[in-house]
């Protein structure tokens, strides 16, 4: 009898104690690829990652202007080059990865269809049968385990962090405080999207596919999400809470971009926060279990003035706009993990001075905004930065407050940003560890 009750107590205890965050969902933006030199990510570096990956979201499909029709954005690469296959191919060697394909996520850039994400909602049923047939056929026939819908969604309008008006806007809290209205017909566009999603969930069923949601930053979940009838419909939802502010979107002053608590100093919009974003998701009923929470794998970097000071406290003032491009994330105003390490003092660079001199770390002891970086313009030095990122005590203190909140898991953005080469340290990918670690 006493063997069976502590039989029972440690079953018991087992279960309570692997309840919870059990999601590591990865995403891999296949550009990633085709990248040169150092930030070019190859399927053997992709492959050390998915032992610690519950999921791989490969990105991106995109959508069709003329007929909506899901389509790869790089079918040289996916198609004619065999990486849909050589991906999911890797299902043999690693039976626990389920793979999705993702559309949309910020990757689908069209001129000459700027609204088709929502010319597809407003389609109905006529437009929306092509997408569904197409879309299937792509996750069915190259063997991936679902879809994954990062739906390109109108994004709000970027305000000011601080101003005279701050304090008005922040009794707005539930409506998402400062956004200005950029869809007038978000109220219908939220009950097509709710129809669609049902569409595809049904097209889907049959084979026991998944289907999971992101949310990209800056899309205002109230205005699109039905988030009680999403419920029953996707397996689960994958929270980018992170580019609340960006050098692109606001480009004079820089400040924290994935803070996890509010700061409520300087008049700051309270939505501008992970714990905002997800207990939002939580109070409309959400299932915890369902939710991911989003990390990013990468920092977000202004250039300074002058006039920005020497301080470097955020918020800081007189920012003029993105920082130059990276050799290996190649693109203005953000830089890779391994990036920003390399910018941090270290033995080859503590000696040197002016605009290569390393850059300054300012931790947060608190565990509740960040980390920041930063090089001001003073004497010599006339090439100012400064870089809100995560690094990988940040990302698992995120881990830490999934565990806490009983969350599903991480969804982290993307593999190809983290340090696969193990640059920094003798880790490779130390941000992805740190929270598998965690969790």
């Amino acid at each position: 009898m006493k063997q069976f009750f502590l039989l029972s107590f440690f079953t018991s205890f087992l279960v309570t104690v692997t309840h919870g965050a059990s999601n590591l969902v990865c995403y891999y933006d296949s550009s990633s690829y085709t990248r040169e030199g150092l930030g070019k990510l190859l399927n053997p570096d992709l492959e050390i990652a998915l032992q610690f990956c519950s999921h791989l979201v490969y990105g991106y499909m995109g959508l069709r202007g003329d007929n909506y029709q899901a389509y790869s954005l790089n079918e040289n690469l996916d198609i004619y080059k065999h990486q849909f296959s050589e991906i999911t191919a890797f299902k043999r060697k690693y039976p626990h990865l389920k793979v999705l394909l993702s559309v949309g996520g910020d990757r689908d850039i069209d001129a000459e269809h700027p609204n088709k994400y929502i010319e597809l909602l407003e389609g109905e049923k006529v437009r929306q049968t092509g997408f569904i047939q197409s879309a299937y056929s792509l996750v069915k026939n190259y063997g991936f385990d679902g879809l994954d819908l990062a739906y390109q969604f109108p994004r709000n309008k970027p305000r000011k962090v601080h101003g005279e008006l701050g304090a008005v806007w922040k009794s707005f809290k539930k409506l998402f405080t400062g956004d200005f209205i950029v869809d007038n017909n978000a109220a219908l566009h939220k009950e097509q999207f709710t129809a669609f999603v049902r569409d595809v969930k049904d097209s889907l069923r049959a084979d026991g596919f998944l289907l999971s949601l992101t949310v990209l930053p800056n899309v205002n979940s109230t205005w699109y999400f039905d988030i009680p009838a999403l419920n029953g419909l996707v397996d689960f939802v994958n929270l980018a809470a992170f580019d609340f502010l960006t050098p692109e979107r606001n480009p004079e002053e820089a400040d924290y971009t994935a803070p996890l608590y509010e700061l409520a100093a300087q008049n700051r919009l309270p939505h501008y926060n992970v714990d905002f974003q997800v207990q939002y998701w939580l109070q409309q009923g959400f299932p915890a279990s369902k939710l991911n929470l989003g990390v990013a794998s990468y920092g977000n970097a202004w250039k300074l003035s002058a006039e920005s000071g020497l301080e470097g406290t955020p918020v800081v003032p007189n920012t003029e706009g993105p920082a130059p491009e990276g050799l290996q994330s190649q693109k203005a105003g953000l830089l890779s993990y391994p990036e920003i390490c390399a910018k941090l003092s270290n033995p080859q660079n503590q000696y040197l001075k002016g605009n290569d001199s390393p850059l300054r770390r300012v931790s947060d002891p608190s565990k509740r905004y960040g980390n920041y970086a930063y090089r001001a313009v003073d004497g010599a030095t006339t090439e100012g930065i400064w870089i809100s990122y995560d690094d990988p005590d940040a990302a698992s203190n995120k881990a830490a407050y999934v565990r806490a909140k009983n969350l599903g898991g991480v969804a982290l953005f993307d593999l190809g940003y983290d340090d696969f080469r193990g640059q920094c340290t003798s880790d490779k990918y130390p941000i992805l560890r740190s929270i598998k670690y965690r969790l």
